[in-house]
Parts: structure tokens; C-alpha cells; sequence
């Protein structure tokens, strides 16, 4: 490991997998010993088009050579997040056909969060337990799990937290109620889907009430579920929809959309509700508007469920317990969290990289790009079983 990444650069963990990157392409990272890793997790699902997309990286230079960043969010008209935000919109069900661009998910939850108490004019926020939706202060005050945020207390005020899935607790939406927030579905918990049209209940709780229905698709959005955005497979809408990680081909960004009407309000009374320097940036906007025509003009998102049916019948083994998530969003889940541990960093050893699931530690996360094929799944696959045949042993 490179002495100077852990000298100068501020760390998240003691123990970084610390692998020095030279190169990647398709979905393949390649580190500074010339040795090759088959990327089952696509940055933690950002890499939607795998690594250095043509379409992608000739959208970035072609925007290069025009300008970068030129003035302040929402002051002028720029081409590519114009663009982008109205093909958003073409593709989104009405009302949601207003976008805010800003520069990471959890600004986007920040957003989402102001907006849903300017609309209503209440105070109350409600999240689930284990959820996460990002690390800064009102991104971390609706975040399930109190042993990462102990130590930043005091957070917002007015906060209260369901268990997803749980139906008695909807009760707990009231007219105190600015918004719930909701992943669609839930990553760090352990990839758990709505069951018993859970969503369309909490939709039509909000609706009865008069409170905003948030969703997080900053992991599921962008195809990885087989449609567009996770919510599109469950018959509902939300008031507010927030995106990010997948949206950018592995360019930073985040967003949030919702109706003209609602994200009208954050421009007076008062005037600047929500602001950001680099929001909306040419560049990346460029990025968003490559991946997401690539996207729509291709089978990628629909094909992501015939490689969720591969990924299914291939990963057979007695130490795989079940597979949860939806299409390239999948965990495998073992009994036990140090199996999970030494399968993810004996399999990054023989060229495969995986990785973990924030709060489930019997979680293997598996999240390619979604232009993985049939035979690199077929690779990857043969090695994770190699790999528990080896860990099998050892227990």
C-alpha cells in the first residue's frame, strides 16, 4: 500500500483495501502491478456504463473544449444540464418534471428534505430504521443507525424512524408530517425490497395527510433494477425523487425532481432556498446526459433482469444463504459476517473485486456495471464459488 495515501489523504476506516489503481476500462480495473480485477461493483454503483464509456468520456471532452464551469447554479442557460433535465422529464410520470442539479446524493437528500418543509410548512421528518441516505448533518439525522451518529449529536430536531416493510408504523405519518423519506430499496440494510405493495400504502398515507413522499433511488435508479428509477416497478409515484451515484457514468452528482409548482417555491420567500456553486456543471452535466441517452437508447436496463437470472442460477453454494435485491442490485448473504469478510478479500486476491454493505455484515455486495456481460459474470461467479470452497474449510 502506498505510504503516502495513508500519510496525506484523510481515510474513512483503519483499514483500506489500499489497491493502487493505474488504469480501467469496460470492467476491468487494472492496478499498478499490471495485474487485473473484474469489477463486481461498479464504484459502489456509479459506474453504470462500466469504465471509461466512449460515449461517456467523448461527452466530457467535447464539453472541454466548449467551457467548464462559468457561473453559479440556475443563473445561465447551459446546454447540457438544460438538455438533460428536459429528457428527465420525458421520462419521468407527471408531476415529476422539474430537476435541481447539485453535486453528490446527500445534497440532493439535503434539498429534498427543505423542500418537503417548504411546501408543507411542517417540521416533522420520518426516515426508516437502517436506512441510509448520505453523511452530512441532515442527511445523517435520518439515517437509521445510531452507532454512526452518536458522536455528531445534536442533529435535526423532529425526527422519528419506522421499520420498512412494517405497515402499523404508517400510522406515525400525521398532519406533523413534512416528509417521509424512503430508500425504494433499502442498500445499507442489506438490499431489502417493499413487500405487500408497502410503497403504495406509505403513497397513499402521505396523500390522506398531506405529507411528502421522498424517495431514495441513489442506488437502484439509473437501470439497475430493470427500470429507469426502482419506484417504476411498483406502481407508484413520489413528491420528491432523488438520484445520484448512477446518474453521472462515475462523475460526481446528485439531483432531485419534483413539480414545477413544488421546486418553484425554493426561488422566493425566500429567494435562494437551495443554492450551489457547482451544480449543473457543464461538464459533468455532459456526463449525465451521455449516460442517460445510452441508457434509454439501448437494452441495458432491460437486460440487467436476464443477468440478475444468471447471477441467481450461478451463485449456488452452501455458504450463499439467498440473494437479495433486484436485477445488477444484489446481495449475496452468508451466516456470518467474517465468512462475508474473508470471501470479499480472498476474492479480490484472485483478480475479483466485491465489496461490503454498510450496516449488513453477512452482505456481499454485488453491483456491476450494468454492461457486464454473460461470460464476465460467468468469470466472476466461478471465482466467488472457488473462493467459499476455499472458506468452507476453514469453518
Amino acid at each position: 500500500m502506498n505510504s503516502d495515501f495513508i500519510k496525506y489523504q484523510a481515510q474513512t476506516s483503519p483499514y483500506p483495501l489500499g489497491m493502487e489503481v493505474s488504469h480501467a476500462k469496460g470492467s476491468y480495473i487494472y492496478d499498478t502491478n499490471a495485474k487485473k480485477y473484474l469489477d463486481f461493483v461498479a464504484g459502489v454503483s456509479a459506474c453504470t456504463l462500466g469504465h471509461q464509456h466512449p460515449r461517456v468520456n467523448q461527452a466530457i471532452k467535447d464539453q472541454l473544449d466548449k467551457y467548464s464551469h462559468v457561473m453559479v447554479y440556475g443563473e445561465y442557460s447551459q446546454s447540457p444540464a438544460v438538455e438533460y433535465c428536459k429528457l428527465m422529464a420525458s421520462l419521468l410520470p407527471e408531476p415529476l418534471n422539474k430537476t435541481y442539479l447539485v453535486n453528490s446524493g446527500t445534497e440532493a437528500i439535503e434539498g429534498a428534505l427543505k423542500l418537503a418543509k417548504r411546501v408543507t410548512g411542517r417540521s416533522q421528518l420520518i426516515s426508516c430504521h437502517n436506512a441510509y441516505h448520505g453523511n452530512t448533518m441532515g442527511s445523517m439525522s435520518v439515517m437509521g443507525f445510531e452507532e454512526r451518529k452518536q458522536a455528531y449529536r445534536p442533529l435535526l430536531p423532529d425526527i422519528d424512524f419506522i421499520t420498512f416493510n412494517n405497515e402499523a408504523d404508517l400510522e406515525k405519518i400525521t398532519t406533523r408530517t413534512a416528509g417521509i423519506l424512503l430508500e425504494t430499496i433499502q442498500g445499507g440494510a442489506g438490499f431489502i425490497e417493499p413487500h405487500n405493495d408497502f410503497l403504495k400504502k406509505v403513497r397513499q398515507r402521505c396523500t390522506e395527510v398531506g405529507a411528502m413522499l421522498i424517495l431514495d433511488e441513489i442506488q437502484p435508479g439509473f437501470g439497475r433494477t430493470g427500470k429507469l428509477f426502482g419506484f417504476q416497478n411498483y406502481d407508484m409515484v413520489p413528491d420528491i425523487l432523488v438520484m445520484g451515484k448512477g446518474m453521472g457514468g462515475g462523475m460526481p452528482v446528485g439531483a432531485f425532481t419534483a413539480s414545477s409548482e413544488m421546486m418553484d417555491l425554493l426561488s422566493h420567500s425566500p429567494k435562494l432556498g437551495h443554492i450551489t456553486t457547482f451544480g449543473g456543471h457543464p461538464v459533468i452535466a455532459s456526463a449525465c446526459l451521455a449516460t442517460l441517452q445510452e441508457l434509454v437508447e439501448t437494452n441495458l436496463m432491460q437486460e440487467a433482469l436476464d443477468k440478475e437470472k444468471l447471477f441467481r442460477s450461478l451463485l449456488v453454494h452452501p455458504l450463499i444463504e439467498e440473494i437479495r435485491g433486484k436485477g445488477l442490485m444484489l446481495a449475496a448473504m452468508t451466516k456470518d459476517a467474517n465468512i462475508t469478510n474473508e470471501v470479499i478479500l480472498r476474492c479480490q486476491e484472485k483478480g475479483l473485486i466485491l465489496f461490503w454493505l454498510l450496516f449488513e455484515g453477512c452482505a456481499i455486495r454485488i453491483t456491476p456495471p450494468l454492461t457486464i456481460s454473460e461470460d464476465e459474470i460467468r468469470e466472476g461467479c466461478a471465482i466467488i464459488k472457488e473462493v467459499m470452497d476455499e472458506v468452507s474449510l476453514l469453518h
